[in-house]
C-alpha cells in the first residue's frame, strides 16, 4: 500500500495484486466534517470500493512513492494543474487562496496563475496573474483544472466558480505574455453539452514531442449536477483541435468510438461522442489529468473513483490517447493519513520527467492540510 506520509516512511511500492484485494474489501468511511478546498463536495461514501475497469499494466509492473520528497507550500490554494512553457518554466493555476507566499486568506483569489522554476528538489513559486504580491492582478474569477503552453501562448480552460457553479460552462481562454494577461473565446461548452472541467493531454516543453498538430483533450462526461462528486457511470470524452486553433471552435471534432481498421472515428457533432474511457462501478472524478511519458512511449490519465477528495488515485496507461487501458494504480487513501486531510486531483509534471521515464513526479492537492501546492516524487517499475 502506499505510505502514509506522517509516518516517515520513504517510499512504498504497489503491486497490483495488493491493489484488487484493498478494491474489494469493504470499507467504512466517516462522513467529511470540511470541505477543505472545495466549496461543495461529496458527503456520503459508497460502502465498498469497486475493483478496478481495466486489466494490470504490462508496461508499467509497479509504481513508488518516496515520501521524503513530499514538499507542501501555497497553503488554502488548491487545484494545481501543470504545464511546460517555452520560456523553460512550469505554469500552474490554483483555486481560492493566496498561491505561493499566502494563505487561504492573504492574497487570496478565486482564480490565479503562478510560474515555477527550478527543479523537482529546488523550485520557487511566483504568482504571476493574483495571489500574494503577484507580479499581474487576477482579473475574474472560476477555476482552472487544464493549462498548457503551444508555441509559446498559454491556454487555460476555465469555469465559473466552485462546486455545481464550475458545471454551468467552460471557456477557454490564451496568454501570449506568460499569463501576465488573458484573452477568452467568444464560445463555451454548456453544461447541457456534458463535458466538465476538460484537461489538456501534455507532451514535452512547448509541446515539444505531440504525436501530431493537435492538441488533444480530456473531459469527464457529466451524470450528476447536484454536487462534486465521482460521476457514474464514469465515462471519459476525447477531443482534438489544430493547435492553431484551440481558440476556434469549429475545429474540433470528438473521439466517436473505434472504425474497422482500428483508427479512431473523428466527427464534429459532439453529440456523437463515445466515451474514450469508463469506469461504470467505481465512477471517474470531476477532474482527470493527462500526460505522455516518452521514455515509457505511454500515455497516462490520472482520475478519482469511488468517492471524491478521499485519495481515491486510479492511473491508467495506453499506448494510444484513446487506449486500450490497463491499470497501474487503483487504491484509495493515497497520501492522506486521515480522511480529513485527504487528496484529489494529481498532475504529473512533464519537465520533472527523467528521460527514460522511470521518475516522475506527481503535483496534488486535496482538503485540509493537503489544501495546498503538494509535490513528492515516484518511480514506474518496468516489468
Amino acid at each position: 500500500m502506499v505510505a502514509d506520509p506522517s509516518t516517515g516512511f520513504r517510499a512504498a511500492k504497489v503491486s497490483f495484486g495488493r491493489q484488487q484485494l484493498l478494491a474489494v474489501l469493504t470499507m467504512a468511511i466517516a462522513v467529511m466534517t470540511t470541505a477543505g478546498a472545495c466549496d461543495e463536495i461529496e458527503r456520503a461514501a459508497p460502502a465498498s470500493v469497486s475493483p478496478a475497469p481495466y486489466p494490470p499494466s504490462s508496461a508499467i509492473g509497479g509504481i513508488t512513492f518516496d515520501w521524503s520528497t513530499h514538499d507542501r507550500r501555497a497553503p488554502g490554494s488548491d487545484n494545481w494543474p501543470i504545464t511546460w512553457a517555452d520560456d523553460g518554466h512550469q505554469y500552474t493555476s490554483w483555486g481560492d487562496g493566496g498561491g505561493f507566499g499566502g494563505s487561504n486568506s492573504d492574497g487570496r483569489v478565486s482564480l490565479g496563475v503562478a510560474r515555477v522554476e527550478g527543479s523537482a528538489a529546488s523550485h520557487t513559486g511566483f504568482n504571476v496573474w493574483g495571489g500574494k504580491d503577484a507580479e499581474n492582478p487576477a482579473t475574474f474569477d472560476g477555476k482552472s483544472y487544464g493549462i498548457i503552453s503551444v508555441d509559446g501562448t498559454l491556454y487555460m480552460w476555465r469555469s465559473p466558480g466552485s462546486g455545481p457553479t464550475g458545471y454551468r460552462r467552460v471557456t477557454v481562454y490564451s496568454s501570449t505574455n506568460h499569463g501576465a494577461s488573458w484573452s477568452a473565446a467568444a464560445w463555451d461548452f454548456l453544461q447541457s453539452d456534458g463535458l466538465i472541467n476538460p484537461t489538456f493531454l501534455q507532451f514535452g516543453q512547448d509541446y515539444a514531442g505531440a504525436r501530431d498538430s493537435h492538441v488533444y483533450m480530456y473531459a469527464n462526461e457529466l451524470k450528476d449536477a447536484a454536487d462534486l462528486k465521482v460521476q457514474r457511470p464514469g465515462e471519459i470524452a476525447l477531443m482534438r483541435v489544430p493547435k492553431n486553433a484551440i481558440m476556434d471552435r469549429t475545429q474540433y471534432e470528438f473521439f466517436a468510438g473505434m472504425e474497422g481498421s482500428g483508427v479512431p472515428n473523428w466527427v464534429t457533432d459532439l453529440t456523437r461522442r463515445q466515451p474514450v474511457f469508463e469506469d461504470s462501478a467505481g465512477g471517474v472524478g470531476w477532474n482527470t489529468s493527462a500526460s505522455y511519458n516518452p521514455g515509457l512511449g505511454r500515455y497516462l490519465i490520472v482520475t478519482e473513483h469511488s468517492v471524491t477528495s478521499r485519495g481515491n488515485i486510479g492511473i491508467f496507461d495506453a499506448p494510444e490517447p484513446w487506449g486500450p487501458w490497463t491499470t497501474v494504480l487503483y487504491e484509495t487513501g493515497f497520501g492522506a493519513p486521515t480522511i480529513e486531510s485527504s487528496t484529489f486531483f494529481w498532475n504529473c509534471a512533464n519537465k520533472w520527467l527523467s528521460a527514460d521515464g522511470r521518475d516522475f513526479v506527481l503535483v496534488f492537492t486535496g482538503v485540509g492540510s493537503n489544501d495546498s501546492w503538494n509535490s513528492v516524487g515516484g518511480r514506474l517499475e518496468i516489468p
